[in-house]
């Protein structure tokens, strides 16, 4: 192979690996500390492809994202772009995925893990599915999928239907004494 293409390769190879780590930095980052934006990301796998053709980016093995206190670890992350070359769908799969950030400075770091993480950069739509859980300060929302919108500020957690009465894949809410007054319908 050609000197100039191989290092063309690698150039392409390592844009590609950036635009992708700030795409998935930016969809956990709408929460994060101003100061999250104005650090490195570090991306690390054990394998990374990208398909020109498809638009398709894969990172494998032991992914890790960090930017600031947000940090991604995933088995895989798939990012699929546009027609215009922009991202329009990332996926991290776990055995969970999990991501951390915080989200502000007085406060514990928001933490998230499910089977699947997806992000649709279109939509400002990320669902967590699988055995979803988001927790802060002893805070936390379970169900077998979480949808949160970035736009509209709303999350729907779904559950799956259990005549028994028991928490077993049903949604599940903790909330906190010290925060219990802010919840809606709480009295004084």
């Amino acid at each position: 192979m050609n000197l100039n293409l191989k290092q063309h390769m690698s150039k392409v190879l390592f844009l590609k690996a950036a635009l992708l780590g700030s795409f998935a930095l930016a969809s956990a980052g709408v929460f994060a500390l101003p100061s999250d934006r104005s650090q490195p990301i570090s991306l690390v796998a054990d394998r990374a492809t990208f398909n020109e053709k498809t638009g398709i980016t894969t990172y494998s093995g032991n992914v890790i994202i960090e930017q600031g206190t947000m940090k991604l670890q995933a088995a895989s992350i798939v990012a699929n772009l546009n027609s215009r070359k922009e991202i329009s769908v990332i996926t991290a799969s776990g055995g969970p995925a999990r991501f951390q950030q915080k989200t502000d400075p007085a406060k514990g770091p928001a933490k998230g893990q499910a089977q699947k993480i997806i992000y649709n950069a279109e939509s400002g739509i990320i669902t967590l599915s699988g055995n979803a859980l988001l927790e802060q300060d002893g805070a936390s929302i379970k169900g077998a999928t979480l949808k949160y919108s970035m736009n509209k500020g709303d999350i729907v957690a779904e559950g799956t239907p259990n005549n028994t009465g028991s928490e077993n894949g049903r949604v599940k809410i903790v909330i906190p004494p010290s925060s219990s007054k802010s919840f809606p319908g709480a009295r004084d």
